[in-house]
């Protein structure tokens, strides 16, 4: 049923009511399909009566609501919903969205995407309504840091936070930490800083995996002792698109002391290389990872890149060798090149034509048929294709001459060598 908005937005009450009445779902249709409608003994009139049941995960993006309604509604109808996703609507009062929340008491998942949340004041008693929430979205709503941080300190169990689209370059630190924390995905804003990152390991000491993409971070300018202290639980960090552009930034990424997987593409660093180049180099400079932009990094490769490595620093004066390059000389030995091997098939020949006593050298091309050699040959001969023979000697065998008789074959499939002979003879009437 497509949902009227009036003036003044909708209630949460409002939405559910409308969404899940039992006009639209009169029966049950599988577990968190649709709704049952459980009977109840109340008064007429009571918003009670045909009390509805609703799924335990509940999407009401993009309905316009601005308000919760009726508390005893919600927690009536909602008593064992455990994911909300209300992006996309108009709620810009966090009083009314600590309404809904508080009257969810299995709540731990919530999503308030595009809301309109810039510059609203939280007072405390609407924080602690979030405090069971253990993932929180809040992207693109412009959520200041102030906000944030009396959220984060009312929520005991929080696991993961999302607040991507948000403007954010600057990050209010603070003294009390929020040490559940595993996930932090804050992408696409304006971070440049490394130490408005630093903040992030105070906040949350306990974090696992660290998402910032789309930030131009320019360098990563701690030590290995800070880094160490503030990120010590770092298994997984996302740099996408940043702005990192010296090698010794990426060896800074070996001083997070549990990271496994690294996703670095985009960046300026990497920009004059193949992709073959990037790759090698990326896992000989992180002996650690086990996983590259999303694929696994096997014994073999790392051996594979670690050589190459080596090899590609060879000619550089000692002062511009990367610290890396001396623990691998320690590991491997100092490499000698690579040869150059051409594995790309010949396309000419300079080949002696034999004709009636004389002899004249000839390039001819390889990628071409024996018709049209033949017709190559006719001004050399001085007969008509038609009128000749030809025979192929190879110095490579003791094999005679081989009749090249089949005028649509390539002459590379012949093996033709530099100082190879063509014998062309006139036919016989």
């Amino acid at each position: 049923m497509e949902l009227l908005e009036n003036t003044e937005g909708r209630t949460f009450v409002e939405v559910i009511s409308e969404k899940y009445s039992p006009d639209n779902f009169p029966y049950r249709r599988g577990p968190g399909m649709g709704v049952v409608v459980v009977p109840t003994v109340a008064p007429q009139g009571s918003p009670l009566k045909d009390r509805l049941n609703l799924p335990s995960v509940l999407v009401l993006n993009g309905c316009g609501i601005t308000r919760a309604g009726e508390e005893a509604g919600i927690a009536a109808f909602c008593s064992h919903v455990m994911e909300l996703d209300l992006s996309h609507n108009k709620l810009q009062d966090w009083q009314e969205i600590s309404k809904i929340v508080s009257s969810i008491p299995n709540l731990v998942f919530l999503n308030l995407s595009s809301n309109p949340l810039a510059g609203l004041a939280l007072e405390p008693p609407c924080a602690e309504a979030f405090s069971r929430i253990r993932r929180l979205v809040l992207n693109n709503t412009q959520v200041s840091w102030d906000t944030l941080l009396l959220l984060t300190q009312q929520m005991p169990e929080l696991e993961e936070l999302f607040l991507c689209l948000n403007q954010y370059s600057h990050v209010s630190g603070s003294s009390l930490a929020c040490p559940t924390l595993r996930l932090l995905h804050i992408t696409d804003n304006s971070l440049q800083d490394w130490a408005e990152v630093r903040k992030f390991g105070s906040m949350f000491p306990s974090l696992d995996t660290l998402v910032m993409s789309n930030n131009n971070l320019a360098s990563i300018q701690d030590s290995k002792d800070i880094l160490q202290r503030l990120f010590p639980k770092l298994r997984y960090i996302n740099l996408h698109n940043s702005g990192l552009n010296q090698w010794e930034d990426i060896e800074k990424l070996n001083f997070f002391p549990k990271l496994e997987e690294v996703r670095l593409q985009g960046i300026p660093l990497l920009q004059s290389y193949t992709n073959a180049e990037r790759r090698s180099l990326m896992i000989a400079q992180l002996p650690s990872i086990s996983l590259l932009n999303g694929s696994v990094v096997t014994d073999c490769e790392r051996e594979d890149a670690e050589r190459f490595f080596i090899r590609y620093y060879l000619d550089y004066p000692e002062e511009e060798l990367p610290y890396r390059y001396h623990s691998l000389v320690t590991k491997y030995g100092k490499l000698e090149p690579l040869a150059e091997i051409d594995l790309r098939p010949r396309c000419c020949a300079q080949v002696e034509v034999h004709c009636e006593g004389k002899v004249e050298q000839v390039n001819i091309r390889l990628d071409q048929t024996v018709a049209e050699l033949k017709k190559r040959l006719t001004n050399v001969v001085q007969l008509a294709s038609n009128n000749m023979r030809l025979y192929y000697i190879t110095k490579c065998t003791a094999f005679g001459p081989e009749e090249m008789k089949y005028n649509t074959r390539a002459l590379h499939s012949y093996s033709i060598q530099d100082g190879d002979e063509l014998l062309v003879v006139p036919k016989t009437k």
